[in-house]
């Protein structure tokens, strides 16, 4: 338990001791008077003191009500863990030129952008959420905030135009997560960002993937994902196309594009995350309640003053009663 004002502790508790001594004293100074004046001898004494006693308690529970009020004053705190739906969400949006591709309708890019504002009218208030645009490289587009509001703005101004490097998708996400620039060696090896257990990416492509294994022979975004699992973050990949595809045109070019969902699975399993199938607008609209965030717990601060202001009230009460009782006054 924590004080806001310890110093006002100190003085009621304080306060409550120089009553108890001064009590104990005049007892003491009545009862040494009375055995000189020969009063308490016998039964005589018996019944004086069960008397005095029985006046005494009314006493008593009042210095005690003094004694818990000091505590209530000086605003005390618990602290309490407390569940709730938290963290930080990235949405990780494919703005590739494939993803004008119009085999999921009206095109891909538009049915994510739906499925991604739903998702973000679907999280409350205590869930900050950031949107990544990535082509070749990943752009970040809005951090991490409360404000849900920013992220569907910077959802509904995405336009498909470029390449798709998920490696560097995933990794500019961890950097919108961390709040630093987070990169993979030339080797492929994960460095260590910390551990990061309530925050989320969502990732919406086709899971076309052009930028190929490094000179080093590892793959980008197996890399990548090992930095995101050893972070504990989870990628759960929306797959956003049709198997069968269809071409597109890029850069005055007839294009063949098709989703590739093994590449979006792998990502998924290899971070813990899922893997949400999309062939049509219809089930996009779905993965906001598909998709479920962990609870984080946090330590809160629980006021008591009210506990112990009416547990004060209660003690003066009951002493004030048996003072009136036992003397018939007040005070």
């Amino acid at each position: 338990m924590t004080f806001a004002d310890p110093l006002l502790l100190v003085v009621g508790l304080a306060v409550a001791g120089a009553l108890a001594w001064a009590v104990a004293a005049a007892g003491r100074r009545r009862a040494a008077a009375l055995t000189a004046a020969g009063v308490m001898a016998g039964a005589a004494a018996g019944g004086h003191a069960a008397r005095r006693g029985a006046r005494l308690t009314g006493v008593w529970l009042t210095i005690g009500g003094v004694a818990v009020l000091s505590v209530a004053i000086a605003g005390p705190s618990a602290t309490v863990p407390v569940s709730h739906a938290s963290g930080t969400v990235i949405l990780a949006m494919d703005v590739s030129g494939s993803m004008a591709a119009t085999d999921v309708a009206p095109s891909r890019l538009a049915a994510a952008k739906q499925a991604a504002l739903s998702f973000i009218k679907a999280q409350p208030g205590t869930v900050d959420i950031g949107v990544i645009a990535f082509q070749q490289g990943g752009l970040e587009e809005a951090v991490p905030s409360a404000d849900h509001a920013r992220a569907a703005a910077a959802i509904s101004r995405l336009t498909p135009g470029g390449g798709t490097s998920l490696g560097d998708a995933i990794l500019a996400s961890l950097s919108a997560i961390t709040r630093r620039t987070v990169t993979v060696g030339r080797d492929g090896s994960a460095p260590d960002i910390g551990y990061w257990p309530s925050a989320t990416v969502v990732l919406f492509s086709d899971g076309q993937d052009e930028s190929g294994a490094t000179g080093g022979g590892a793959d980008p975004a197996e890399a990548a994902a090992a930095v995101a699992e050893k972070a504990g973050v989870h990628v759960d990949t929306v797959g956003v196309g049709t198997a069968a595809g269809t071409t597109v045109d890029v850069g005055g070019y007839h294009v063949f594009t098709a989703l590739s969902a093994a590449t979006l699975e792998s990502i998924a399993q290899a971070t813990g995350g899922a893997y949400h199938p999309a062939s049509d607008a219809s089930e996009l609209d779905g993965v906001a309640s598909s998709i479920n965030l962990r609870l984080t717990v946090t330590n809160e601060p629980l006021p008591l003053a009210g506990v112990f202001i009416a547990l004060a009230l209660a003690l003066l009460a009951a002493g004030a009663a048996l003072t009136v009782i036992r003397t018939g006054r007040v005070v």
